[in-house]
């Protein structure tokens, strides 16, 4: 059968899997990217949650938290050293500020799309605004923000309380930031693990069966083992379970919870915005 090196390449991007391995399970499964991909999976060759983004432009991340409002915006450019320039530095916080201010929802709202515009004339290089998100913060919440780099990656944490006053705490602030640079450090795909869909637990947990089953262990044995290894991959996939990028002796969770109970409080992690420049969802 004729695969396509396109194909074996898009599939060692998900996967992270050997080229030859991903090209022998396309020919196995008759082309079917799917199946080659589940099939990397059994065979332990391939990352079993790893996700498929591929930076494609440069850019700029900026992200801004202000009074009830927070907001993570997405300018791109064609090179990196017109991601560095003021003028475009500037810009960037330009759009994110009307956007908090004003409301819009739309990248080609007019009144942000004409800046670009001005500016593309003035540095006669292409960009444009790709994204952006808005958090509102209520009284009994508070946002944290944190940028890597030069922009490159920006993210936006939001924690809520029943007693709101504790924000005020630089320890519970601490906290805040933290949880903001786990996020840019491991991108989990998930907040909790009641979020993950059920058909992708139900995948996970046959690719793990097939792998197990081939260790010749008894039934009981092997519904043990895959439990185990279901409770593993939360803890690899899910915020809330993930070791704690500060004590990875304990999960964020349990730090939230450590947190909050010194101060007479409870803390909750309720919202994330992870955004990395060129990225492709």
């Amino acid at each position: 059968m004729n695969i396509q090196a396109s194909d074996v390449k898009k599939l060692r991007d998900i996967t992270g899997a050997g080229m030859m391995d991903c090209k022998k399970s396309l020919i196995e499964c008759g082309g079917d990217f799917k199946q080659a991909e589940k099939k990397l999976k059994e065979l332990g060759l391939a990352a079993a949650a790893k996700r498929s983004h591929k930076a494609t432009e440069n850019g700029r991340i900026t992200t801004k938290v202000a009074g009830t409002k927070a907001g993570i915006l997405e300018l791109f450019c064609e090179t990196d050293f017109v991601s560095r320039n003021k003028d475009f530095v500037e810009l960037s916080g330009k759009l994110l500020d009307d956007v908090l201010t004003h409301g819009f929802t739309d990248v080609n709202e007019p009144a942000l799309a004409d800046q670009v515009s001005d500016i593309t004339a003035r540095i006669k290089e292409n960009m444009g605004l790709k994204r952006f998100t808005a958090m509102d913060i209520a009284e009994n919440e508070y946002v944290s923000q944190y940028i890597h780099g030069e922009g490159s990656i920006g993210v936006l944490v939001k924690i809520s309380s029943d007693k709101p006053e504790v924000f005020s705490l630089e320890e519970v602030q601490t906290l805040a930031f933290d949880l903001a640079l786990h996020t840019a450090f491991h991108n989990p795909p998930y907040l909790d693990k009641g979020q993950v869909d059920t058909a992708y637990l139900d995948e996970q947990e046959d690719i793990f069966r097939k792998q197990t089953e081939a260790l010749g262990k008894p039934p009981q044995v092997i519904d043990n083992i895959v439990k185990g290894k279901i409770q593993k991959h939360f803890s690899e996939i899910c915020f809330l379970q993930q070791p704690f990028v500060k004590d990875d002796k304990r999960s964020v969770e349990q730090v939230l919870a450590d947190v909050g109970k010194a101060h007479g409080a409870s803390l909750s992690l309720v919202d994330y915005v992870y955004y990395r420049v060129g990225e492709e969802s």
